[in-house]
């Protein structure tokens, strides 16, 4: 090697070590910072911080989430508070007897909660993963109520209502020896009553539009769908009254026959029967109408 190279290999090195010498203070302060984390000083903050990770891996006991998720709901009101504990039940022991009655549990604190979506999920989860069990009707109906308090008001989209028919002739047909079958019939006259309600409300809307034969469309789906609500005696009413002014009288006769034979002390009856008499005839039914045929599918004829 020649001396120009051997002089500038040696600088090299010389100033390489001096950088390692001049390091050295600072390694060591880094080392001093390290080593308390496995000494006496801050060894408790660490174990604290392992010990949070550990936590999330060791499962409490079944019974106990529950029974915090039966006090939180019951004595301290806390319903959301009270769901989480059985969905934590159904996370950690999610094949135990324990999961099953904590995930109806959960359905039932999110229905009192009023969160309806949360609840239907909760409940359609335990009908299918348990339909043999003799909870499955109440989950059932859960579903069911959960649609129904959301009905909307006549004047909305009748959707949800739909629904909650839907859902509460599921509960008649399942389970129909259940004590919630009864319920369920209970509301589902109340749902089917809001939707005849509906059709009651827009024929209204065509009769002061004097678009008649849509309100008879509207009045004659409660007189064929919904004869057992309370709309139907109106729904006759004004198909007299929606028939006289469109000059067909035999069905208007017939309609007013009709509401008296079966509603004989129903107001509607002497405003319908004022009318027929007004045109100078006489409520009289025609058998062959088909307003007199749909009540005699249902023996109210």
């Amino acid at each position: 090697m020649s001396a120009q190279r051997l002089g500038l290999r040696n600088r090299l090195v010389s100033r390489g070590s001096d950088r390692f010498w001049r390091s050295l203070p600072l390694m060591a302060s880094l080392a001093m910072l390290a080593l308390p984390l496995g000494g006496c000083g801050t060894g408790a903050i660490w174990d604290k911080f392992l010990a949070k990770d550990e936590d999330k891996f060791n499962d409490e006991p079944a019974d106990k989430l529950y029974n915090e998720g039966l006090y939180l709901m019951n004595k301290e009101k806390d319903l959301k508070a009270a769901s989480k504990k059985f969905e934590e039940v159904d996370r950690q022991h999610p094949y135990s007897d324990w999961a099953r009655k904590s995930l109806l549990m959960s359905a039932y604190s999110f229905y009192q909660a009023g969160d309806y979506d949360s609840c239907i999920g909760s409940a359609t989860r335990y009908v299918t993963l348990h339909p043999g069990s003799p909870d499955a009707a109440y989950a059932q109906y859960l579903i069911a109520a959960s649609h129904y308090d959301q009905i909307p008001d006549v004047s909305r989209d009748q959707g949800r209502t739909e629904k909650a028919i839907a859902a509460l002739e599921e509960v008649i047909r399942k389970y129909p020896t259940s004590e919630y079958a009864n319920q369920a019939k209970q509301k589902l006259e109340g749902a089917r009553d809001q939707l005849a309600g509906k059709e009651m409300d827009v024929g209204r809307y065509y009769m002061q539009k004097r678009d008649y034969t849509a309100a008879i469309n509207r009045f004659k789906t409660v007189v064929t769908r919904y004869q057992t609500t309370r709309h139907v005696e109106e729904a006759l009413a004004r198909l007299t009254e929606a028939y006289m002014t469109i000059g067909i009288v035999g069905e208007a006769q017939t309609a007013a026959a009709v509401l008296g034979h079966n509603f004989p002390d129903s107001r509607w009856y002497k405003d319908a029967y004022n009318l027929v008499k007004s045109g100078g005839l006489e409520p009289t039914e025609n058998k062959g109408s088909w307003i007199s045929k749909s009540f005699k599918k249902l023996g109210l004829g």
